[in-house]
């Protein structure tokens, strides 16, 4: 029996190579066919799990604004898209373009309140998006949830369109984490933002959350009784394999924000402290000198930037430790408390012994720990102590080996998180067409 026809409104469509990988634990058995995806992203996409997809970005929106083009929309078909990313293949060319670009990496209240003005409805909501959308005729909405008004305004208008039910993918928490601020932009910004959700919640739908602690709090705050789907992993499991003492294969991939680089660095100078042969190799995207300069001033830190997802994959199956981290500062923690990495479902697969540190509070390291599979520590006076001890106690590194194999089948199971997805849509379609007499 084939699938229902879905429509993704997110902000990256998929690829292997970003977070957004992590649509293939749920979308892994559909056709093609019956899933489309609206997406921001300023990069062609490449091929994945929609048989076509439509670009809109604040470019070509800044453009139509000026009266430079009448069409903001770019359809892509699948079967002409390639396999991977051209790391070039930006979407810029001019100043103002650029300098639009250059304001939208900065992470602020006045940048949401004019990207929000700049996708005002009139100008995304055109008859050409409108054609594609009911050649394909979508049964239900997948929101991949932002902090951005115009994923689930998009959302609601397709909801609203075609009386048909959204399903919330909820990964981190953008709805009740408020900060303290001076600012008027960022009291205006979330009332608008938090008003715009409300909307979105009081359609017919339910929730896929990263984690169990994010489900308790929406399921509590919006009665959306979803459901936790874990994210799943490709990475295939070696043997057990004692950690080499001498030189232990140490590594980090991944995200170096939100703390995570001056935790990455406690780590190097621990390691520094047990053996000037101990180090952690990190692998990161990351290029602003901001978040890297503690890096170079820390012996026990290797920085490679940027490798392939499927090089992650590998140097993670043989590495000796898979580091995961989050930070300390209550800024920090406030944005990762909800949050469950891609990161721990590739280290449980692995078979690499996994050593977390971080605050408590944030949702990985709490999950983490909830596991039992991993060594775990929350106070940087430990470090040493704790990286000694899972380094040279050869029956604990077994013990966790033995433990990530049932936590892998209990919550990263591929095909029982796939099956799940799937009476997650059958049933919120068919409970929304009995309300609607259809």
């Amino acid at each position: 029996m084939e699938h229902n026809r879905v429509i993704i409104v997110g902000t990256i469509p998929y690829n292997k190579n970003t977070s957004s990988r992590a649509f293939d634990a749920y979308f892994h058995n559909w056709e093609k066919k019956n899933m489309r995806q609206i997406f921001s992203n300023t990069k062609t996409p490449v091929k994945g799990h929609c048989g076509s997809l439509y670009q809109i970005t604040d470019a070509r929106l800044l453009k139509r604004w000026l009266h430079r083009i009448d069409e903001v929309g770019v359809i892509f078909e699948d079967k002409d898209l390639p396999d991977d990313w051209d790391n070039n293949d930006l979407e810029v060319g001019n100043g103002a373009v650029n300098a639009l670009y250059k304001f939208g990496s900065k992470d602020s209240p006045l940048k949401y309140m004019l990207r929000g003005i700049l996708w005002k409805n009139k100008y995304w909501n055109t008859e050409k998006l409108n054609t594609w959308l009911d050649e394909f005729r979508p049964e239900c909405v997948f929101l991949a949830f932002s902090d951005d008004y115009f994923i689930p305004r998009i959302a609601l208008y397709i909801s609203e369109k075609y009386n048909i039910p959204i399903m919330s993918c909820i990964g981190d928490d953008y709805y009740f984490n408020d900060r303290t601020s001076l600012s008027p932009f960022y009291h205006i910004y979330r009332k608008t933002y938090k008003k715009l959700i409300d909307k979105v919640f009081s359609r017919p739908g339910s929730a896929m959350y990263i984690g169990n602690k994010i489900r308790d709090k929406y399921n509590s705050e919006f009665g959306l009784n979803g459901e936790t789907i874990y994210l799943t992993s490709d990475i295939k499991r070696r043997e057990f394999r004692e950690i080499d003492q001498n030189n232990p294969k140490i590594m980090y991939a991944g995200n170096v924000r939100l703390g995570r680089n001056d935790s990455l660095v406690d780590i190097g100078n621990a390691l520094q402290k047990i053996s000037k042969d101990y180090y952690v190799d990190v692998y990161s995207t990351e290029q602003n000198e901001e978040f890297l300069k503690g890096f170079k001033e820390c012996l026990g830190l290797r920085f490679h930037g940027s490798v392939p997802y499927v090089e992650i994959m590998k140097l993670t199956s043989e590495c000796d430790i898979s580091i995961i981290v989050e930070g300390f500062k209550k800024k920090d923690v406030d944005t990762t408390r909800y949050s469950l990495s891609t990161k721990a479902a590739d280290a449980i697969a692995s078979g690499s012994n996994i050593f977390v540190y971080g605050s408590k509070e944030c949702g990985v390291i709490e999950y983490m720990e909830s596991t039992g599979c991993a060594m775990v520590c929350s106070n940087k006076d430990e470090l040493v102590d704790k990286l000694k001890e899972l380094i040279g106690n050869k029956t604990l590194q077994k013990k966790l080996y033995d433990r990530a194999i049932e936590v892998d089948i209990e919550d990263h199971d591929k095909e029982k998180n796939r099956s799940l997805t799937e009476s997650m849509f059958v049933k919120l379609i068919q409970d929304t067409r009995a309300k609607n007499g259809r």
